[in-house]
């Protein structure tokens, strides 16, 4: 009876433990120790990470007590790229940033951007992607720790392809909030969000970016960098995104209305729902009469009329992505879905229906092949 009441006592501590589990942010200040980074006039990479991430963390723990804030290193030491991923794993991490500073063979280029793990436009962003990675050469035996990847080898960066990223869309939300407060409130040049083969957010498993905060290349910006006052305003900007972001998340619980702007099917098995997106009427000229309007708007007979009432369906919204994806594509799994396009990207999802509740229990049932998805409505 003891051995039972004991038992119960600890799966009953254990519930509670779970239940009491602070949100974790992990602050990544960029390279470090003998690696230095990009070098400036006057200052060094390493150093402004580390004086951005201390101010982040400063400034939540004035706003957010009640976050758990971890440091990846908070003095000038080297930290390898896996073991920054790893303290992110090993602490349950709920978000990560990266925080790094810019370069560029010109002294022109300027601005921040923003940077979630992706392919699309691979190339473009390689090189960026390379300079990061390539501190995991410092390390001695870095080929056995990256299983054989050579960061300076375009040819490693094809598994990046294979991935599955099951937190594009929560990385996405918070990388959006961070450029529009530097772009909006800070009046940066805005360089945008994009997607790179950055292996520290490949390994680490909760919504991650890595945020570059400008050029130290640049003159004039990393004079700018290297203020204070410009340290505290940065890290403001980025406290204020990270209370946008959760904001949004824990709104959005269970269900999460999407911009309705272009739904396309993917795959169409038999009995599939299908939705179609809306014709818009073609413009009539400034001269058009009454008579020659109408014709118009009968020859149109697909066109929806303000009076007709809109039907809300759920889904079960799996992934993202900046370019269409075959059916085939290894980040959809195998599973038929649909599309529908918000912005840039296009965000697929599965079992749609009008009832809410058959496709929570789908929710359920898909979160073994993608963990992080969740139900959205779409009003057609």
């Amino acid at each position: 009876m003891r051995k039972k009441l004991l038992t119960l006592f600890l799966l009953l501590a254990a519930v509670l433990m779970a239940a009491e589990k602070p949100y974790t942010l992990v602050l990544d200040a960029g390279h470090g120790g003998k690696d230095p980074g990009a070098i400036g006039k006057f200052s060094k990479e390493k150093d402004l990470n580390l004086r951005l991430v201390l101010e982040i963390g400063k400034q939540m723990g004035e706003q957010y007590p009640d976050v758990k804030v971890v440091y990846t290193r908070s003095t000038d030491v080297f930290i390898p790229l896996q073991t920054r991923a790893d303290i992110a794993n090993k602490n349950n991490a709920d978000l990560f940033i990266s925080i790094h500073t810019n370069s560029a063979e010109s002294k022109a280029a300027q601005g921040v951007e923003t940077f979630i793990l992706g392919t699309d436009r691979m190339e473009a962003n390689l090189d960026v992607a390379m300079r990061e990675n390539a501190v995991m050469k410092l390390e001695s035996d870095y080929k056995t720790t990256y299983q054989g990847f050579d960061p300076n080898s375009i040819d490693s960066y094809i598994m990046f392809e294979l991935m599955q990223n099951t937190y594009m869309d929560q990385s996405l939300q918070f990388a959006e909030q961070v450029q529009k407060r530097f772009v909006g409130h800070l009046n940066r040049e805005d360089r945008g969000v994009r997607q790179a083969a950055f292996w520290v957010l490949l390994k680490t498993a909760c919504p991650s970016i890595l945020f570059e905060m400008g050029f130290i290349s640049n003159p004039e910006e990393e004079r700018f960098l290297n203020k204070d006052a410009s340290i505290a305003q940065m890290a403001h900007a980025i406290v204020n995104a990270f209370g946008a972001y959760t904001h949004k998340q824990a709104a959005k619980k269970e269900t999460l209305q999407v911009e309705q702007t272009d739904v396309q099917p993917v795959d169409t098995p038999a009995g599939k729902l299908v939705i179609e997106p809306t014709r818009k009427p073609k413009e009539q000229p400034a001269d058009a009469t009454p008579a020659t309007a109408t014709a118009a708007m009968q020859a149109n007979d697909t066109l929806k009329t303000p009076s007709q009432p809109q039907t809300t369906y759920y889904a079960v919204q799996i992934c993202a992505s900046r370019t269409p994806l075959k059916p085939t594509d290894p980040k959809l799994k195998g599973q038929p879905c649909e599309y529908t396009k918000v912005g840039d990207w296009y965000k697929y999802y599965t079992a749609a229906d009008t009832d809410k509740q058959k496709v929570q229990t789908a929710r359920k049932n898909l979160k073994s092949l993608f963990p992080d998805c969740w139900v959205i409505s779409i009003k057609k």
